[in-house]
C-alpha cells in the first residue's frame, strides 16, 4: 500500500474504534431510537442533494437500510443503553465476519474454508467466556454489562452480516455500483422506522428533549453520521476498490484495540477476567480466518 492508503486505513480504524464512545455519549441524552434517527439524518445531509441515486434497484437500498441501519445499529444502541460497554461492543461486533460467512453459505452457496470453520470454533469458545461473566455469585457485580446487552449486541452483529450479503447481491445486480451513492441513499431508509419506533416506545416526556440536548451530544451525532458512516465507510470502500480484500481486511483487527482503549481511557470502563479471555479468543478467531490459509494449506506433492 502507498502511504496515503495506509493513512486512510488507520483513520478508519481510529474512527470506527472511537465511534462506540460517541454512541455512549449520545445515549446519555437521547433514547436509542432518537439516536438512530439523528445518526441517519446527519448521514444523508447534505450529500443526498449532491449525489445522484445509484443505478441500483430500490429494493437493495431499502434492504440495506433496514439491515445495516434499523437492524445493526438499532440493536447496538439498545445494547449500549441496557448494559454493554463501548469496549466490549467493539469486540463483539467483529463476530459479523462469521455471521457473514454463515449467510454466504446459506444464501450464496459459498463453502466455508477450513480456517473459517476453525475460527468459528474459537469464536464460540470466546462467546462462552463472555457468557461465563454472567454466571456465578459474582455476576451481579458486573452491572456495567448485562445478559440483555450482550445478546442485543450479538443481534447487531448478525444484522451487520446480513447487510454484507445485501451489498453482495446489489453489486452482482448492478454493474455500475457506486458504494458512496449507495450508502448515502440507503441511509434514507432507517429514518422513518426509527421515528416510528421512537413514537411507539419512547415515553412522551422525552420525545422533544432533543431540542435541549447539550452541544456534546450534537457533536456525538455529527461524529456518528458524518465520520463513522460517511468518512469511515467511504474510505473503507475506496481501499477495497484499489486493493485485494485480504490486504484491507486485517486492518479491521485494529478496531477492537482502539475500541477497548478508548472505552477504558475515555469512559472509565472496566474489563473482567472472563471478558479478557473472550476478547483474546475472538481476536484469535479473526486472526485464524484472516491468516490461517497458510496453516491449513494442503502441501503440494
Amino acid at each position: 500500500m502507498k502511504p496515503r492508503d495506509l493513512l486512510a486505513a488507520l483513520i478508519v480504524v481510529v474512527i470506527w474504534g472511537t465511534n462506540f464512545v460517541a454512541m455512549k455519549v449520545g445515549l446519555r441524552w437521547f433514547t436509542p431510537f432518537q439516536l438512530g434517527t439523528g445518526r441517519y439524518l446527519f448521514a444523508v445531509l447534505p450529500l443526498v442533494f449532491f449525489l445522484r441515486p445509484p443505478p441500483v434497484a430500490a429494493k437493495w437500498m431499502v434492504l440495506y437500510g433496514l439491515t445495516q441501519g434499523v437492524g445493526q445499529f438499532g440493536f447496538v444502541f439498545l445494547s449500549l443503553k441496557v448494559g454493554m460497554s463501548a469496549a466490549l461492543a467493539s469486540v463483539l461486533l467483529q463476530t459479523q465476519m462469521f455471521f457473514t460467512a454463515i449467510y454466504g453459505y446459506a444464501l450464496l452457496g459459498e463453502r466455508p474454508s477450513r480456517q473459517l470453520l476453525a475460527g468459528l470454533g474459537i469464536a464460540a469458545l470466546g462467546l462462552a467466556c463472555f457468557g461465563m461473566n454472567y454466571a456465578g455469585p459474582s455476576a451481579a457485580s458486573h452491572a456495567e454489562t448485562t445478559v440483555a446487552g450482550f445478546l442485543l449486541c450479538l443481534a447487531g452483529a448478525t444484522m451487520w452480516g446480513a447487510s454484507n450479503i445485501v451489498v453482495r447481491f446489489a453489486q452482482q445486480a448492478s454493474p455500475g455500483f457506486d458504494p458512496l451513492a449507495f450508502l448515502v441513499w440507503s441511509c434514507l431508509t432507517p429514518i422513518l422506522p426509527f421515528v416510528a419506533l421512537s413514537l411507539a416506545f419512547d415515553p412522551p416526556a422525552v420525545r422533544w428533549t432533543w431540542l435541549d440536548a447539550p452541544w456534546t451530544t450534537w457533536i456525538a451525532l455529527a461524529y456518528l453520521g458524518w465520520m463513522a458512516t460517511l468518512v469511515g465507510y467511504g474510505l473503507w470502500t475506496s481501499l477495497l476498490k484499489r486493493h485485494p480484500a485480504n490486504k484491507v481486511a486485517p486492518f479491521g483487527l485494529g478496531v477492537p484495540v482502539v475500541g477497548i482503549t478508548s472505552g477504558v481511557l475515555l469512559l472509565g470502563e472496566s474489563v473482567t477476567g472472563w471478558q479478557w479471555a473472550g476478547i483474546a479468543l475472538i481476536v484469535a478467531a479473526l486472526l485464524c480466518v484472516l491468516f490461517g490459509g497458510r496453516l491449513f494449506k494442503t502441501p503440494e506433492h
